[in-house]
């Protein structure tokens, strides 16, 4: 069997066979990052308890209120940039990580200084703020990262990263067994992002290349602002529209083991993303290439790619709905009870994962990227203003209630509004006949 996938492979061209190892590389580290924080990440809240986890995560929550201005969304341009034109490396290099530091520069300052403006006598919550805000500046060294995934060698940053990540796994293993204090996760935190950035600069340089032939040009840095400056636009209203609710409820609620409960309920939903995620990133060089070769099939295999994502939201959401309240209880323990009815319902809003990303591939394929901003931005109004009012009264679960709402609105109706995209929800509905959508994805078999 192994013999003839080997043969298989080697009959694809080298160009495909790279971005397939590229592909597999980035697999392998999404695995095991999950694995990790299924048992050490769950480890890690049972040993903190809801009201001290709901301190770190508002504490994550609230730097990532100014992340943007770390400008990781020029991610895109660099990495395009670099594979057009190589002879400017360095400058690009150079440039992108000058703004990335300053960017976490202006970061760390803004959080400090708002947080203690804001909860003056909350020593604690300074600290934490503090310390995850300073792993902001090591992020400019992710400008490496943008250097190997222009190359198509993401092998190289996932080594480096995860060596980080496993390592400081054990390190916060030993913290539980310790009985160390809170603020010494937030410390292993940026000691994570720190040794990650040290292994990016060891395997940058192993490889031939020199930190150190960097240059910044200003020139440079105000065009990749100039062309940027929608992407970080889009990147603070996504930050709105998914975890505004964490930060409402850590800011709107004394008690914290609220958003302790909510947080927990959250993280055990999202471990679900990862399969519309690697379903899209198969199908959509496929279903550009259809698309070019018969509008008809294009067609018949997008609504079979919406029946799929249907099946996918709908196996994640019954059984996780159901057992809730015992995975809950097998994951977190008694303490955490309260997220088991969370949980119970926040799971639905799966379909946001399901139909987002699919809807995402569609505009991608459609070249109507446009509406990207324009959704993000409206579902980050739609869930600040409901969880303004759902939170004071119902807590975590208007949070959740919020959520649904939002993302309702957001990723099914808004379709039906806009006659570019009312073939989206027509996909959507479609879905929605189960018997259907089983006969047609059997027809892929014949």
């Amino acid at each position: 069997m192994l013999d003839k996938i080997a043969s298989l492979i080697q009959k694809l061209s080298p160009g495909l066979r790279q971005v397939l190892s590229n592909m597999g590389w980035l697999f392998i580290s999404k695995v095991i990052e999950l694995g990790l924080s299924l048992v050490v990440g769950v480890w890690v809240t049972r040993y903190l308890g809801p009201t001290q986890f709901g301190t770190l995560t508002y504490a994550m929550t609230f730097v990532g209120m100014f992340r943007f201005a770390t400008l990781q969304a020029l991610k895109t341009l660099v990495v395009r940039d670099i594979a057009r034109t190589p002879t400017s490396k360095n400058e690009t290099l150079g440039t992108t990580f000058a703004l990335q530091f300053a960017g976490g520069l202006i970061t760390l300052l803004t959080a400090v200084v708002t947080i203690y403006w804001l909860q003056p006598n909350e020593a604690l919550t300074h600290w934490l703020v503090g310390i995850i805000a300073a792993g902001t500046l090591f992020n400019a060294f992710n400008t490496i990262d943008f250097w190997f995934q222009s190359q198509i060698q993401s092998k190289y940053t996932v080594a480096a990263k995860n060596s980080a990540y496993v390592f400081m796994a054990a390190i916060r293993v030993g913290l539980i067994y310790l009985q160390a204090p809170l603020i010494a996760f937030a410390w292993a935190r940026l000691a994570e992002v720190v040794l990650g950035s040290i292994g990016l600069v060891i395997i940058y340089q192993s490889q031939g290349n020199h930190i150190q032939a960097w240059r910044t040009n200003w020139k440079r840095a105000k065009e990749l602002l100039q062309e940027g400056w929608l992407l970080v636009g889009a990147g603070i209203a996504i930050y709105i529209y998914a975890d505004i609710d964490q930060l409402m409820l850590g800011s709107m609620l004394p008690d914290k083991s609220e958003l302790g409960f909510y947080a927990a309920a959250v993280k055990i939903s999202r471990l679900l993303d990862f399969f519309p995620m690697v379903l899209a990133s198969s199908i959509l060089p496929k279903l550009t290439a259809l698309k070019e070769k018969s509008q008809e099939d294009y067609w018949d295999k997008l609504q079979v790619y919406f029946d799929i994502s249907t099946l996918i939201w709908l196996a994640g959401a019954i059984p996780v709905s159901l057992l809730s309240h015992y995975i809950v209880q097998i994951l977190y323990g008694a303490d955490f009870a309260p997220a088991g009815t969370l949980l119970s319902i926040y799971v639905w809003s799966q379909f946001n994962s399901c139909f987002g990303v699919a809807r995402s591939t569609v505009l991608t394929i459609e070249r109507k990227l446009k509406f990207t901003l324009i959704f993000t931005t409206m579902g980050a109004i739609i869930n600040l203003v409901l969880n303004f009012f759902l939170i004071p009264v119902y807590g975590a679960m208007g949070a959740t209630i919020a959520t649904i709402i939002t993302y309702l609105i957001v990723i099914v109706l808004i379709n039906f509004f806009i006659q570019e995209l009312k073939f989206v929800g027509t996909l959507i509905v479609r879905s929605f006949n189960l018997y259907a959508a089983i006969v047609r994805i059997k027809g892929l078999t014949k």
